[in-house]
């Protein structure tokens, strides 16, 4: 790993920290060392990158002096406490978790959409939502072209958004119903097997939940419009990998659908599989392991005349985590 930069990894044993190892090393980003952090029970188990087996050390602030970047894939609580320290210790920080994403003083980015934020940190930059991130990379072209107005997204997620826990639920409950045996949740508050789970991350006082909240707010800012409307349902559904997107956008210029197929086409990130007579769409299965949304089932609104519906499928641990948080460093190198 001669030249380039000292990169810390944090959660890096977790399904998130375990992808953006791969992305790193994918993306060839410049690597000069690398430091890995987990849980404490993680605390001298290896992991692996570039074909090196590199320890897990514990987190105290003494163990990213020197480190340039660190890419964080703890949890909220974790991170309010730990970036801090980190940017403290001279690194420049970009967090996976919600809990710098509304902080008026940190960037939001997706590089597709919104690099010139980067510009603005003070040593943390925030990536958003997975959710976010699937459901923001169409809109954008369709807001330069015709501008938002109003936006309703149901989301289909699946179960690794919840981490290796979520992933383990799914295949346990799977087998012991093949089994014939009785399931009994044990990570989610329902079964997830051959189920729907229309709630993620509890209620608020009116009604929607936390990763609704997200979605309206992170959608808002990273697109520069506080004021857009936007209408945000969210499932849990029995996928392993990659979050599907049913979405309603209404523009204030009109937009057919053969135009938003070429808006899409021409926009980085975004690839076009629209074609309904030959069953080509994007679904979980074939999108799974790419960088790319995959976006399908564009129509004009039957109930609108300024409006479109589509179809919409990110690898959530890739583009929605790991591959975002990539870049937002690769950002972080030209800057």
């Amino acid at each position: 790993m001669a030249g380039g930069v000292t990169v810390a990894v944090v959660g890096a044993t977790g399904a998130a920290g375990q992808t953006t190892l791969r992305i790193l090393e994918e993306r060839k980003f410049p690597v000069r060392e690398l430091r890995c952090f987990a849980s404490e029970r993680s605390v001298g188990k290896t992991v692996t990158f570039a074909g090196e087996a590199v320890p897990v050390l514990r987190f105290e602030a003494a163990a990213f002096r020197g480190v340039d970047i660190a890419i964080c894939s703890a949890g909220s609580a974790q991170s309010r406490e730990y970036a801090p320290l980190i940017v403290k210790a001279g690194a420049i920080v970009i967090d996976k978790s919600n809990a710098w994403r509304m902080d008026r003083q940190v960037p939001l980015i997706v590089p597709e959409i919104n690099p010139h934020a980067v510009r603005g940190h003070r040593g943390i930059l925030a990536s958003p939502n997975c959710t976010t991130i699937v459901t923001v990379m169409p809109l954008k072209p369709l807001h330069d072209a015709g501008r938002l107005r109003r936006v309703v997204a149901t989301s289909y997620q699946a179960v690794s958004g919840a981490g290796v826990n979520g992933i383990a639920a799914l295949r346990e409950e799977t087998l012991a119903w093949a089994r014939g045996e009785s399931v009994t949740p044990r990570h989610f508050a329902h079964p997830i097997a051959f189920n729907l789970i229309p709630a993620i991350d509890g209620f608020a006082d009116d009604g929607y939940t936390g990763e609704e909240h997200k979605l309206v707010n992170e959608t808002r800012k990273i697109l520069e419009l506080p004021d857009l409307a936007i209408a945000p349902t969210t499932v849990r559904v029995p996928v392993f990998t990659c979050h599907s997107v049913a979405v309603n956008a209404e523009t204030e210029e009109k937009i057919s659908a053969t135009r938003a197929r070429d808006l899409f086409a021409g926009f980085p990130g975004l690839r076009v599989w629209d074609e309904p007579t030959e069953q080509r769409y994007p679904m979980p299965i074939a999108v799974e392991g790419q960088d790319d949304c995959f976006v399908g089932r564009v129509r004009e609104d039957l109930s609108h005349p300024r409006a479109l519906n589509f179809w919409v499928v990110g690898d959530q641990l890739r583009k929605g985590a790991a591959t975002n948080a990539v870049q937002i460093a690769e950002l972080v190198l030209r800057s």
